[in-house]
């Protein structure tokens, strides 16, 4: 939080607390208005509508991607996974940093919060920096450690989303290139490639999130494996974390109801496109082809479910109270370093950084994947304004 807004917090407070001597001198007074938050006004018609609207968004935007990826009578040009896909990377940062952090800056120092260890402490940068540190340790346990088990009769990878991405591919079989299916590298030549990469895999190159080569090419592919499941189960913790509150948030808001229901709409099915665009990517083992659906299902279900149950237990719902403010706050902080981790490490810095396909892409290329993440976060900063 920036100096100038704890000033300003600090005044505020201090004339409270001073009395009316001033406020009768200058003839007004600053007063905190700390209702519950619920200002259900009715249109319950409208409300239960936003349940199926924001249901089929969520769907569109996190079961198409992979629908048209493994759908084998589907042909989709791999310049649309491409955009999609680093799309996505943009909306999964301007998520966190505007749709997450920020508002849990704002809960956990509401003036409306008593006075306590909750007041005296920046707890949204301290939440999310614990976050950041955690996922790290996470994902060093799991890259050290066989968590997922590991059935060597089962090592062969089916993505078919890598037929439709390589469709196209100027670069013919016997010139130097990375064996996707096989996992073993081969002599890079020294020109740039000018064409869109055609490997748009999560991890990048189907190597596991580190960014090298196992050495043993056996175990190769399932490490990557459980490097890419711990990534997408991180990213699905976050998104669905935060669309259970601002779910329950739009069952009970008042004026504001419409404007929300519409923003929610895009943000949703924006947010859901950044999780199947990767879902769809993702190399998985022919036994687990069911589990980038589920995946997507659950996350489109996660909202439709909470604004039901904010109608439910609408009289008592109470998201303006001190307890919802600090619970809203501690979700939001550690959702945020969720997706700031997954967004800038796994995504970006992988995707820029350890991909040889995009290292040798060219700079137009690069250019033009750097500006599909801009205006993924661009969109979500937009979005903020009213949501």
């Amino acid at each position: 939080m920036s100096v100038f807004p704890r000033a300003i917090d600090a005044i505020l407070q201090a004339r409270q607390e001073d009395g009316s001597s001033d406020a009768v001198e200058s003839g007004f007074s600053i007063t905190v208005d700390c209702d519950t938050g619920n200002e259900y006004d009715g249109r319950m018609g409208v409300r239960i509508s936003s349940i199926f609207v924001i249901l089929i968004g969520s769907l569109l935007g996190a079961l198409l991607p992979v629908f048209l990826a493994r759908g084998t009578k589907m042909r989709v040009n791999g310049k649309a996974f491409f955009i999609a896909k680093y799309f996505g990377s943009g909306v999964i940062i301007g998520t966190a940093f505007m749709h997450l952090l920020s508002p849990a800056f704002d809960a956990l120092k509401s003036p409306c919060l008593p006075e306590g260890p909750i007041n005296d402490y920046d707890w949204a940068a301290g939440i999310c920096l614990m976050t950041v540190f955690v996922m790290f340790t996470i994902e060093l346990l799991v890259s050290r450690f066989d968590f997922f088990g590991h059935n060597h009769s089962d090592t062969k990878v089916i993505d078919p989303s890598l037929n439709v991405l390589q469709k196209g591919s100027q670069t013919p079989s016997s010139s130097p290139a990375h064996d996707l299916e096989v996992g073993q590298p081969t002599k890079e030549n020294g020109n740039h490639n000018h064409s869109l990469p055609t490997d748009v895999t999560y991890p990048p190159g189907g190597e596991d999130h580190l960014g090298h080569q196992r050495e043993h090419v056996g175990n190769d592919n399932h490490a990557a494996f459980a490097a890419q499941m711990t990534g997408l189960f991180i990213l699905e913790f976050g998104v669905i974390f935060h669309s259970i509150f601002i779910g329950l948030t739009l069952a009970v808001s008042g004026e504001e109801f419409t404007v929300l229901y519409i923003v929610l709409v895009f943000h949703q099915t924006f947010e859901g496109l950044g999780l199947g665009s990767r879902l769809a990517t993702a190399q998985w083992p022919s036994s687990k082809s069911w589990m980038p659906y589920v995946l997507a299902l659950g996350y489109a279900v996660s909202t439709p479910i909470s604004i039901a149950i904010g109608l439910g237990v609408r009289a008592s719902l109470q998201p303006g109270s001190p307890n919802s403010l600090v619970i809203n706050g501690v979700f939001d902080a550690i959702s945020a370093g969720i997706l700031i981790y997954t967004g800038l490490v796994e995504l970006l810095a992988h995707e820029f950084m350890f991909n040889s396909y995009m290292r040798n892409a060219g700079l137009k290329i690069q250019l033009f994947a750097l500006g599909c993440v801009a205006l993924g976060c661009g969109l979500m900063a937009v979005l903020a304004v009213w949501a």
